[in-house]
């Protein structure tokens, strides 16, 4: 029994995680609401996370994500070169409709009694072959059960066989080995291992990263902002098949919320950045009917140790590309322009993307949005590190 096309598209407009913001003390947090209109919890000032239990569902919310985003590369050899992949796995879960609302924000609340339908899960992957510029993006849609799954006592989640999850379910660290699996139906599979070369890192102030005005948008964020990354990826094409040993960089965002957009805020970007000094940028600019972004819209640097911080920014299109499939004309080259806290010094950070056409249509929901992989120079035309590029909103208005 698939979901109605109603709850379908709603759960599709909540697909792309908004990254938080930086962490810091505040002696004046302000006060929200415990729960939704619905019942569902909201997230709440000084969170105690307790892991590995946090890596794992959290159902008394209403919306959870485990997004993740990395560059691949092979070693080269003296008959072929190094070759470059950008890939992403993305787990989602929502929750249906509760038949009461007064359920308790500290237990798992009521859901209609229908097998299966107490939870929906959503999958995304997408990988690209820099070398071809073949892009390959897959989506799956499943009701809890045996299909779809997710622990509430650690990190493992599962849609079909794709899955991600501790390599040891009682790794209690801050930086647990994680192992992903995923898949392109026949083109291409991957099992990588992801290690944390830096602990788990929580944005947002007093550990609640708001999302605009309204005290229900907000979440709770946690995020390796640098996995080590090695495994295999088997690539099948007309000509055969190969499988290549890879390693590289990934991120990954743990999102945890029952609501995320304000009014007013049709779309959103997100940028993750891995510069090759061992420090990330993070920033997502919500963005408001007219154009400009909303005032919670954040950039944040993360430093060697994880330490974070936040800086004022400018965002500026340089080339934009329009997709022949959608009709959407998504922002291309960007130039971000920020302050570096390791210098006090301005810095100009131009974001190039590795493909253009790195688009996921949307076919389940209708919501198409573009995510891809890209590189960063500065204002010289040196190439400082590798990013990951979010943009949604622009084939139509995102509404929840």
């Amino acid at each position: 029994m698939r979901p109605t096309a109603a709850l379908l598209l709603h759960f599709l407009c909540l697909l792309v995680p908004f990254c938080g913001q930086a962490q810091s003390a505040t002696p004046d947090a302000p006060t929200f609401p415990t729960t939704t209109a619905e019942g569902f919890a909201i997230p709440q000032p000084n969170p105690h996370f307790t892991f590995p239990r946090d890596h794992g569902n959290h159902p008394q919310f209403k919306i959870e994500w485990w997004y993740v985003t990395g560059h691949l590369y092979t070693d080269a050899t003296t008959s072929a070169p190094a070759r470059r992949f950008g890939y992403q796995a993305t787990f989602f879960r929502q929750a249906a409709p509760l038949t009461s609302t007064t359920a308790s924000p500290s237990a798992p609340p009521s859901a209609p009694p229908t097998f299966g339908d107490a939870q929906l899960y959503l999958a995304h992957m997408a990988l690209l072959d820099t070398q071809t510029g073949r892009f390959l993006h897959q989506e799956r849609l499943n009701r809890e059960g045996w299909d779809a799954a997710s622990s509430t006592t650690t990190l493992d989640v599962r849609n079909g066989d794709w899955s991600l999850r501790l390599a040891d379910p009682a790794d209690s660290s801050t930086t647990p080995a994680l192992l992903l699996r995923g898949g392109l139906r026949a083109d291409a599979a991957f099992t990588l291992t992801l290690t944390p070369a830096k602990p788990l890192v929580l944005f947002g102030e007093a550990g609640v990263s708001r999302k605009g005005a309204d005290p229900s948008a907000s979440s709770h964020y946690l995020t390796f902002t640098r996995l080590r990354t090695a495994g295999e990826l088997t690539l099948r094409t007309d000509a055969g098949t190969e499988k290549l040993r890879v390693t590289g960089e990934s991120w990954m965002d743990h999102e945890i919320s029952s609501s995320q957009l304000s009014a007013g805020q049709v779309g959103w970007d997100w940028l993750s950045i891995h510069f090759t000094d061992g420090r990330e940028l993070m920033l997502y600019r919500l963005r408001l009917r007219d154009g400009t972004a909303d005032p919670a819209s954040t950039l944040t640097w993360i430093d060697a140790t994880g330490r974070t911080t936040r800086a004022a920014h400018t965002w500026e299109v340089i080339d934009r590309w329009t997709s022949p499939a959608t009709g959407a004309t998504y922002p291309s080259r960007l130039r971000v322009t920020t302050t570096d806290p390791a210098t006090n010094q301005s810095v100009s950070l131009t974001l190039e993307p590795l493909a253009r056409a790195q688009e996921l249509t949307g076919g389940l929901g209708g919501i198409p949005y573009w995510e891809g992989a890209c590189r960063i120079r500065d204002a010289s035309g040196r190439e400082l590190g590798s990013a990951y590029l979010e943009l949604t909103g622009y084939a139509r208005d995102l509404k929840l």
